[in-house]
C-alpha cells in the first residue's frame, strides 16, 4: 500500500509499505493493505511504518494529526513529527 506522511513544513515519507501503526485519540490502531476507507484523528505518540513483513520499520514521534485511508493509499497529516 502507498503511504504518504506530511507536515506543514515538508513531506516526511512517501512510498510503499506493508502497514502502519498509529496513536489514535482513543488508543492505538494499525492499518494494513486493503483496509476499509476511514478518516481518524491522531493523538500524541509514535507512528511505526512497517516497511515489509520482515521487521524493517521507520518510527516518528508525533504530537497529533489526521489519517485518511482510501483505495489502498494512506495519507497522514501531522502537526509536527520527529524521526526516532
Amino acid at each position: 500500500m502507498q503511504i504518504e506522511i506530511l507536515t506543514p513544513e515538508k513531506k516526511l515519507f512517501s512510498g510503499d509499505a506493508y502497514g502502519i501503526q498509529l496513536p489514535g485519540v482513543n488508543g492505538s490502531f494499525e492499518v494494513l493493505e486493503k483496509h476499509a476507507p476511514m478518516v481518524s484523528a491522531l493523538g500524541s505518540g509514535a507512528i511505526k511504518i512497517l516497511i515489509d513483513n520482515k521487521g524493517n520499520t521507520t518510527r516518528y514521534n508525533i504530537s497529533g494529526g489526521f489519517i485518511e485511508v482510501l483505495n489502498n493509499k494512506v495519507s497522514v497529516l501531522l502537526e509536527k513529527a520527529v524521526l526516532v
